[in-house]
């Protein structure tokens, strides 16, 4: 299959907070635009936080009102679980090859969720960072877009995928759904791709995986969200224990030369946003946070400065060498505190590690035709037709990503004219 838009046409890679962004900034201004994603739903990161910055919204707050746009806009065509095979042709007449997987529910889906009630087989939940267990025939989360379900045929015994099919009254239940591989014919690519965070099981001094006490930023937005897995009351995974008392251990994976030498940036900033999580539900708790740097430029200070005065939050100037599991279920952090060359093992029912911000294409990026710089960020490069946009071209907050996906816009519906 093959689809050709006129007008010099965009694709937009990427459909998180700054995909979305940019599909609309270009077709507003009368652009025809594809808009893919390899995940089952549109909203990326943004759509699994609790809150963000800069004014502590939920996500709700701007999803749903892009999503309308989208939904409203003809110019806008969405793919999901669809991913870029292979890039061919140049700035103006570009042949992109995608695929999209198999999804096995079909567009008469309503979303009554009958085919999850009836499904007996469960998988790790991928939106709650396996923190739950859920049916193999699932909604993505509440406010998915599109509001379709999905179903993993190969978690699925015989019986069970059996039971789905029958119990759909719509016949949307499609087992024989094949992968779908088609060519777009566009003017320009906006990639915004997005972030992953790092793998905290490369950090083998934080022992993430050797305690359920131990979790990563990403984990702790979903505790405190009112989706998540604990509707949003801060428990510790595992034996769902109120902490009292908590660890931050900061820069874990960036800035460092074994794993990413870059600075996330929003890091910090996290940090301080999960301790406002914590305050309005533990308002005693202890709080230690093990920092090389405080990093909360410009209108964030205000932010940080309130909690730094918080007579129960102590910040330890100290890189983090080891975490030990306590017979408890709580954890030991073992650091140097630089500023008294002392060594600090301090004893918590919680440990957050503010992992960083990994460019989420990877060397797959460079298949492509793109040019990474030294920290696998994307260059954009409008000569060549190809501009990143949010985190795909640099480690950015909401706020920014947003500025930098309507000058992403800018450049893509100029190319091509």
């Amino acid at each position: 299959m093959s689809d050709t838009a006129g007008n010099g046409a965009v694709l937009v890679v990427g459909g998180g907070i700054s995909g979305l962004t940019a599909a609309l900034e270009a077709a507003e201004v009368g652009k025809d635009v594809f808009l893919i994603d390899k995940n089952p739903y549109f909203g990326g990161r943004v759509a699994q936080l609790n809150q963000y910055f800069p004014k502590l919204c939920p996500p709700t707050c701007g999803l749903e009102i892009n999503f309308k746009r989208i939904k409203d806009n003809r110019r806008i065509r969405t793919y999901s679980m669809t991913t870029v095979k292979s890039v061919s042709g140049g700035p103006g007449n570009f042949q992109v090859e995608l695929e999209t997987a198999p999804r096995y529910i079909n567009s008469n889906c309503t979303a009554c969720g009958a085919c999850s009630e009836a499904c007996s087989s469960e998988i790790d939940d991928p939106f709650n960072f396996g923190m739950r267990k859920i049916k193999a025939a699932y909604l993505p989360h509440e406010m998915a877009f599109p509001r379709r379900y999905v179903l993993d045929k190969q978690a699925c015994s015989d019986e069970s995928l059996s039971a789905v099919k029958g119990a759909c009254k719509y016949d949307a239940v499609d087992l024989d759904m094949q992968p779908e591989v088609f060519t777009l014919n566009v003017s320009a690519i906006v990639w915004s791709t997005g972030w992953n965070p790092y793998d905290p099981e490369k950090l083998e001094n934080l022992k993430f995986s050797s305690s359920s006490a131990i979790i990563t930023n990403m984990m702790m937005e979903r505790l405190a969200a009112d989706n998540g897995p604990t509707a949003g009351k801060i428990l510790r995974p595992g034996d769902d224990k109120e902490p009292e008392s908590f660890a931050f251990v900061q820069c874990a994976g960036s800035r460092d030369e074994n794993h990413m030498e870059h600075c996330s940036y929003i890091c910090c900033m996290a940090t301080f946003k999960q301790i406002s999580y914590i305050r309005a539900q533990y308002p005693e708790a202890k709080i230690y946070v093990f920092y090389i740097d405080l990093r909360t430029p410009g209108k964030y200070e205000s932010f940080r400065a309130k909690f730094m005065d918080d007579e129960n939050i102590i910040f330890i100037k100290g890189k983090v060498a080891d975490i030990v599991a306590e017979n408890d279920g709580g954890v030991t952090v073992v650091a140097e505190d630089t500023l008294t060359a002392k060594k600090v093992n301090q004893k918590v029912d919680l440990c957050v590690l503010a992992t960083g911000m990994q460019p989420a294409i990877g060397e797959q990026g460079k298949a492509y035709g793109l040019t990474l710089d030294g920290n696998g960020f994307v260059v954009s490069e409008p000569e060549k037709g190809m501009i990143s946009a949010g985190c795909a071209k640099a480690a950015v907050d909401v706020y920014s990503s947003g500025q930098s996906s309507t000058a992403a816009a800018l450049k893509a519906i100029q190319i091509g004219r």
